[in-house]
């Protein structure tokens, strides 16, 4: 039987963790040959170079596409989707790809996508339907889904949603986030092998900060926001390690700030540019609380019965378990946010469900991607109302 080509893009070291056990089940399915693409901030030495990591977990990418912006002004970001697609088109064109799969609303994947529509590759689409109201994302992610001809929703509420923005019902499947069953089914690292790879003391309280520029923020200054963080967990006396922010314009210059901050409280604090899925989860399962505001202390970390304090309007709009805590980006409310996250009271109710389910994604999309009828049925869309 001829096995069918799955291509998966990656985009950075979140949407590779993510799509890890995906990856790893296509790549030992006989029915499936997985074509792995790499580009985006994988290929950065500023961003840790994460393509190493990709290949010492024992994949081997079928095409690296450079496409990273060079700076971080909105007009390089803008040139680096130019530079992407016709990256992807030739990557493409040459894998020739039964599918194409993609996760999440990076500005990368609009690129990706239109080279593979203009190619007729079918897009399979994880995590479409949902709302981030403070980034460009939002706006990504819904033409994304109006681009592909299959959906791997994160929940519920979100497979409705598509169906209601005109994508076909049989296309559209509810799988949960692809991130929970990395915890699932992960071997996560003890304090003293997180200790020996950040070179500090890991004694609680922790924090694990992470704070990404905002592209649609009310205030439009992450570099305020990151002072108010910065501020409040001084105050806090919370140990902190920083992951770097992701590789959307002014995220180099929050790098240097936290780099700056770091480096004046030595054994306070330390910043990584990436610490792998692993050990991502590892720390974070170890931390006493989750601060910034990225993705993953929605969706991962309620899964880990954490408390997560989620600054500003970046995520505004999705689903929230009980255990994550809204707050303004000024220090005095980042600072009430973690002392409420602190006390044993709000750590008590960090044992509810995850509204994104219970970890058990790949083998839900793999059966879709060997079965689903490919050719003229699934590239020609109709509009469902």
């Amino acid at each position: 039987m001829k096995r069918r080509k799955i291509a998966v893009l990656t985009t950075s070291r979140a949407d590779y963790g993510l799509l890890y056990w995906l990856l790893d089940g296509i790549k030992h399915d006989r029915a499936l040959k997985l074509q792995l693409i790499a580009t985006g901030s994988h290929l950065s030495k500023d961003f840790g170079r994460t393509v190493t990591q990709i290949r010492k977990d024992g994949f081997s990418p079928a095409a690296l596409v450079p496409m990273l912006a060079k700076d971080d002004s909105a007009l390089e970001a803008a040139r680096a989707v130019s530079r992407g697609t016709a990256g992807f088109a030739a990557a493409l064109a040459k894998l020739q790809p039964d599918i194409l799969v993609v996760l999440g609303d990076r500005i990368e994947l609009l690129a990706a996508a239109a080279a593979a529509v203009a190619l007729r590759v079918p897009i399979a689409h994880i995590h479409g339907g949902e709302s981030s109201e403070g980034v460009l994302d939002e706006q990504v992610r819904h033409a994304l889904s109006k681009l592909s001809h299959l959906h791997f929703a994160a929940a519920e509420p979100y497979r409705r949603r598509l169906i209601r923005m005109g994508e076909e019902p049989w296309r559209v499947f509810n799988t949960g986030a692809p991130g929970l069953e990395y915890i699932r089914r992960a071997k996560f690292l003890d304090r003293g092998a997180l200790e020996k790879r950040l070179g500090m003391k890991l004694s609680s309280p922790i924090a694990l900060a992470t704070l990404h520029p905002a592209s649609l923020s009310r205030n439009g200054k992450p570099d305020k926001t990151l002072d108010a963080l910065l501020s409040a967990l001084d105050k806090s006396g919370l140990r902190t390690v920083f992951t770097y922010a992701n590789a959307d314009a002014g995220g180099r210059a929050l790098n240097r700030r936290v780099d700056a901050y770091v480096a004046r409280r030595k054994g306070r604090a330390t910043a990584v540019a990436s610490l792998g899925q692993q050990g991502y989860l590892s720390l974070m399962r170890l931390c006493d609380v989750v601060v910034g505001n990225s993705s993953s202390g929605i969706i991962e970390t309620p899964s880990l019965k954490r408390p997560t304090v989620n600054i500003g309007d970046r995520q505004a709009g999705r689903l929230r378990a009980s255990s994550v805590i809204d707050c303004p980006g000024t220090a005095p409310a980042i600072s009430k946010a973690i002392n409420r996250a602190l006390s044993r009271a709000f750590r008590a109710q960090c044992t509810g469900k995850n509204p994104y389910g219970e970890g058990r994604t790949a083998q839900s999309m793999i059966g879709v991607l060997k079965t689903i009828p490919l050719g003229e049925p699934l590239l020609r869309k109709k509009f469902h109302d």
